[in-house]
């Protein structure tokens, strides 16, 4: 295989990648709490010889999250939370901590807070938020603080990554934080709201247009490559 072909085949894998990346997107446009990924192109240069010879390719390895934030839509439910600024609800899954900015949440049958995988929702101590049934109408302020009839039950976690390049996408809206995390000092927290997605549909689709048409010229190369290799090899075999 020569040169040209090993250029081709990676920068052909690392569209296919991306082309994977954008229809995540698109298929998480309506859920809550996404935040859309993006690809990261470099260069990677292979020294071939002593002469400085070298051969460029294509790497897109590294994934970008995309911070914005989400539109803001009112559900009116109690335990309905949206985060305005940079910050993560903290929530305790079996394989550790997890971040997320999905704050669809509601109590379970013993009164503990859950997200929608019923997964515990954690506090600013970093324990199960505890909503007591019975205690009266539920308020939650813009510091995350809890009251129930009046009287103070808790604190909704509210964080930051301490290196928010560190994340690490699990599945739909959690992220690891193998740095750690610290208090969001400037979030507010919004009861009765959801944060949207904050993919772009239009944008979106016309990335995988236009990374399908480059895949598509990727491949007409090899194909044409393909055909010259066999004209070489069939006029030299005869």
């Amino acid at each position: 295989m020569d040169n040209a072909t090993y250029a081709a085949l990676t920068r052909q894998s690392g569209l296919a990648n991306e082309l994977r990346v954008v229809a995540n997107n698109i298929a998480n446009a309506s859920t809550t709490g996404f935040r859309a990924e993006g690809v990261v192109f470099s260069e990677y240069v292979n020294v071939l010889s002593n002469d400085h010879d070298s051969l460029s390719m294509a790497s897109a390895r590294v994934r970008e999250t995309n911070d914005a934030q989400g539109l803001l839509k009112q559900s009116n439910a109690t335990f309905d939370l949206a985060i305005e600024g940079e910050g993560f609800f903290l929530v305790q899954t079996p394989a550790g901590e997890r971040l997320t900015r999905a704050g669809h949440f509601t109590p379970n049958a013993n009164g503990d807070l859950v997200d929608a995988d019923g997964f515990p929702v954690l506090d600013a101590g970093g324990a199960p938020v505890f909503v007591p049934t019975g205690a009266g109408p539920v308020g939650i302020g813009a510091d995350g603080v809890i009251s129930a009839g009046g009287q103070l039950v808790g604190q909704i976690g509210v964080v930051v990554p301490t290196n928010p390049l560190g994340l690490i996408r699990e599945g739909g809206t959690r992220f690891e934080a193998p740095d750690g995390f610290d208090p969001a000092q400037e979030a507010r927290v919004v009861q009765g709201f959801l944060e949207g997605s904050n993919v772009n549909p239009t944008q979106e689709i016309a990335r995988m247009i236009e990374v399908q048409r480059a895949y598509e010229l990727g491949q007409s190369f090899l194909d044409k490559e393909d055909e010259r290799i066999r004209a070489v090899m069939q006029a030299l075999g005869r």
